[in-house]
């Protein structure tokens, strides 16, 4: 696993067992986000992507975090390997991060609250695991100013999101929910890749698969239905 760490802002590779405490961020995409390639030999450096790693890097500094995982720089997406290995990987990784960040760049907390559940930031696939995974969700606005966590807005990400407030507050009964509840919650999210709307899901329901790029949404999602099928007896999943 690569992770950031957020003094030196340099990258740090760990095998499983040896990884540290850290922590993660959660993030609309935006065109012209950093690549790992752009960070790592210092380019864009005026760019609104590197503004928002060292302000990450800030605040998790802020919170006695050495290390922080962001997908947009820490996957090096030229390796289809490594691409493949972190999307598999990627809810687990959430799971075990100390904390994550909710970024939050379209909303100012100044305004208002009621901005918060209007973010596109829950319109989009990925981040449907990045709030479910983590124990600990911290919710950040435009200029970086906390909102709150997960689990004290619960309430109101239930009425959002359509996830059940004890799902949000103790994640480990995602597994308990079933299959077609599941699938209902990403059914109004949309992804850039087409394909994406069926690997963003695989960690919310167990199963790895290859990512075949290419292949067109729809048969991605069939063959993610195909991989559910074999590792649960659960039938509401014929109701997608």
């Amino acid at each position: 696993m690569r992770l950031l760490h957020t003094s030196a802002l340099r990258f740090a590779e760990f095998n499983d067992g040896d990884t540290p405490p850290y922590a993660v961020l959660s993030h609309r995409w935006k065109d012209g986000e950093l690549s790992h390639d752009d960070f790592l030999h210092g380019r864009r450096k005026d760019s609104q992507g590197h503004h928002k790693v060292v302000e990450a890097c800030r605040l998790a500094k802020s919170r006695s975090r050495d290390y922080i995982w962001i997908d947009s720089i820490c996957i090096d997406k030229k390796s289809s390997a490594e691409l493949s290995e972190a999307i598999n990987a990627m809810f687990a990784w959430y799971k075990a991060a100390v904390e994550c960040y909710a970024y939050l760049s379209d909303v100012d907390w100044t305004s208002s609250m009621d901005l918060l559940g209007k973010s596109r930031w829950f319109t989009r696939g990925w981040t449907l695991q990045e709030l479910l995974a983590p124990k600990q969700v911290l919710f950040y606005d435009s200029n970086w100013h906390f909102m709150g966590t997960k689990i004290g807005l619960a309430p109101m990400l239930s009425t959002v999101t359509g996830i059940d407030i004890e799902v949000l507050r103790h994640p480990e009964r995602i597994f308990q929910v079933n299959v077609a509840q599941r699938m209902s919650w990403a059914s109004q999210r949309q992804t850039t890749r087409s394909e994406d709307i069926a690997y963003c899901l695989l960690g919310i329901f167990d199963v790895h698969m290859a990512l075949l790029y290419g292949e067109g949404g729809k048969k991605a999602f069939f063959r993610l239905q195909l991989e559910i099928i074999k590792s649960s007896n659960d039938d509401s999943i014929f109701a997608w």
